[in-house]
């Protein structure tokens, strides 16, 4: 009985400091828009891994190495230039991309954590068609930038959720700007 007795003690103890040992919890955004375009005029200019110019925030786009491709998943590497002090920057990997499906996907492998306060981030941009209207979402998984417990609020869940949704707010409004929004 002081065996059992002891055994399941230790388990307690064991799982208590695993549960205590928990870090950051995957955090998620998603925005979308309905544009007044057709999807096809949409996807012409968010489709393209090697051009990222309609976001506002972006000052230059560069694929790595140069003259790499732009559409070969797991080997097209961009390099984008913030428009922001010090010209930071983010590097990101092509996961996938269907022109019929009309969707991008993609993965940062490099950004400071000062830039955008998120780690393992990755992205999908999606176009559908709604009543013959573009549908734009943008969608998004990652971690906030401090992988550890007891985070700075610079880098806690709050922070990488309001970046996120801040990148896409304002990628949003630029396309509903260009191309109109359907109420």
């Amino acid at each position: 009985m002081r065996q059992v007795l002891a055994a399941a003690l230790g388990a307690t103890v064991l799982l208590a400091g695993a549960a205590m040992a928990h870090g950051p919890s995957r955090q998620k955004a998603e925005m979308s828009v309905i544009l007044d375009a057709t999807p096809a005029e949409v996807w012409e200019v968010v489709g393209r891994f090697d051009d990222m110019s309609w976001h506002p925030a972006i000052a230059a786009t560069r694929m790595e190495p140069e003259g790499a491709p732009a559409d070969v998943p797991e080997e097209s590497t961009r390099v984008l230039t913030l428009a922001a002090e010090g010209d930071p920057t983010i590097t990101e990997v092509l996961l996938g991309r269907d022109d019929e499906k009309m969707t991008l996907r993609y993965m940062i492998t490099e950004v400071d954590v000062a830039v955008i306060p998120v780690t393992n981030y990755s992205s999908t941009m999606q176009v559908k068609d709604n009543d013959g209207r573009a549908e734009f979402v943008w969608r998004g998984g990652f971690y906030r930038g401090f992988p550890n417990n007891d985070p700075p609020a610079e880098l806690n869940d709050d922070a990488a959720v309001a970046a996120v949704n801040g990148i896409y707010q304002a990628g949003i409004d630029a396309l509903a700007e260009r191309f109109g929004r359907v109420e």
